[in-house]
This record gives structure tokens, sequence and C-alpha cells, in this order.
């Protein structure tokens, strides 16, 4: 009769086949000096600005918007309506131009949403999170990268206004005041679309919402013609419209007749935006 042996082996010890790192082998993989200070709001936002300018740089098509847009927009209007409503294509072409302006460029507005949108379906926001930064500073990079983009749309509009007869009896400072207002109020304006684009699933849902809410804003204005040759209920809601207050602010920056109570409601407007919608874009985004 044989005895059964046991032919289990003992149990090894984990710690034994743990590796432990030799301090020489940590130093030499270790960053050396004192660990570089936390970013600051302005160095984190403008870093994030500046991707988004590397994304325009790799995917340039992103710019007919600012581009192409506004110049069939400047042709299209004033050759189309020049004649009917001003007699003379020159004579509207002066009125025109500072309302192309602005709708071009706060239509423009309204892809700071799809862009945040797209980031967050790529996952990309997920690494944001993570970094060590101002939390605001990834929303406010995508704004200050479209600023460009705004002020790109603007000098577009003015060349192609210049060469087709456009002459502002404001001059060069009633011109660049002009631009620097309508930029500043876009940037402001930009809080709502980032707010659209946390909240909706899609970029065609953000798109959808921006254009049901900008048409009616900019058609419904000041910009094509004047609010006195129209009926009553649509002038009310035309001296109302933030898109004609900004549009009467420009026009009379670049005609030389400035409005210091337009341009005063279109800064007081813009900051009051920037309040509402950029800390509720903030609170979606930390909830997110």
């Amino acid at each position: 009769m044989t005895t059964a042996t046991n032919t289990e082996a003992p149990a090894r010890d984990e710690d034994e086949d743990a590796y432990v790192p030799e301090t020489e082998t940590l130093r030499a993989v270790l960053a050396k000096g004192e660990r570089p200070p936390r970013p600051s709001a302005l160095s984190a936002s403008a870093t994030f600005g500046w991707r988004a300018m590397l994304k325009i740089k790799h995917v340039p098509e992103q710019l007919f918007d600012v581009t192409v847009f506004p110049i069939m927009m400047t042709l299209m209007f004033t050759y189309l309506f020049g004649g009917a409503l001003a007699g003379s294509t020159t004579e509207y072409l002066q009125f025109l131009l500072p309302g192309i302006m602005v709708m071009s460029v706060v239509m423009t507005t309204m892809y700071t949403g799809v862009a945040v949108n797209t980031d967050i379906a790529k996952g990309v926001f997920d690494r944001f999170r993570t970094l060590p930064v101002w939390r605001p500073s990834a929303m406010v990079g995508y704004l200050l990268g479209d600023m460009f983009r705004y002020t790109m749309a603007s000098v577009v509009i003015l060349a192609v206004g210049l060469i087709m007869g456009y002459r502002p009896d404001g001059g060069v400072v009633g011109v660049a005041g002009a631009i620097a207002l309508l930029v500043a109020f876009s940037f402001a304006f930009s809080w709502i679309w980032t707010m659209f684009g946390l909240m909706l699933r899609s970029e065609k849902s953000v798109m959808g919402v921006s254009m049901m809410v900008m048409f009616p804003m900019t058609f419904l204005s000041n910009i094509l013609v004047e609010p006195e040759t129209m009926p009553g209920w649509l002038q009310a809601f035309v001296d109302v419209n933030p898109v004609s207050r900004l549009v009467v602010a420009a026009r009379g920056l670049m005609d030389g007749d400035v409005d210091t109570g337009a341009i005063g409601w279109v800064l007081v407007a813009g900051a009051l935006l920037v309040a509402v919608f950029g800390t509720l874009t903030m609170r979606l985004y930390n909830r997110k």
C-alpha cells in the first residue's frame, strides 16, 4: 500500500516576486529640478486658443464661412436689393455694409457650439478635465480662437466693400472701433452656443437650434432696410433685437456718427451674456 504524496507546491510569496525599482533607476526617469508652476488662467486659455488656431491650420476649409460666405452675402444683397431699395447700388452699399458685417460675424458664432459638441463626442473633453489647469480655460480657448475668425470675416467684408465703392466717413478709427465692438459682442454671444454644445447630443442638433434662433434675429432687424418701412408690430421687435442695437452702434462708428447710447447698450449686453451664459456653461461642463 503506497502512501499519497503531496505534490502541491508551496504558496509563493507575492512580495518576493514584486519588482522594486532601484533608487538610481527612479532618479534617471524623474525630471530633474523643481516642479514647474501651475499655468495661470491666461496662459492656459491662450494655449487652448492656440489649439483652436492649429485646427484651422490643419483643416483650412473651416475658413470658408468667414471668407467665401461673407463675400457672397455682400455681393448678393448689394446687387439684388440695391437698385430696388435705394435706387443705386453704391448708395445702398453705404447703408448695407456695416449690417452685412454684423450679420456674417454673428451668424458665425454658432460654429463655436458645434466645435464644442464635436470634441465632447470624440472624448477630448474627458482629457481636458483631468488637466491641472483653470477649468474654464478650455471654453475660453475656443472663443479666443474664434475671435480670429470674427476679425477675418470683418476684414474680408470691408475689403470687398472698399473695392465695390464703400467709403466709411468714420475713417480708420471708426472702422477699427466698429470691428472691435463687433468682435467683443460676438465673443460674449458665443457663450450661448457653448452652452447648447454641452446640452445637446449631436452637432446637427446644435446647428438646428442655432439656425432657428439666428435667422429671426438677423433678418428681422435693421440690417437690410430701415425699420420705418416695417409694420408697427415688427418695428417693436426690431427695436429690442440685440442685433439691431449692434448694427446701430457699428453703423454709427463707420459712418462717423457715433451713437454712445447704442455702444453702451452693446457693452452692457455683452457683459450680461458672459455673466449669465458663461456661468451656465461652466456648471454644465463641471457636471458632464
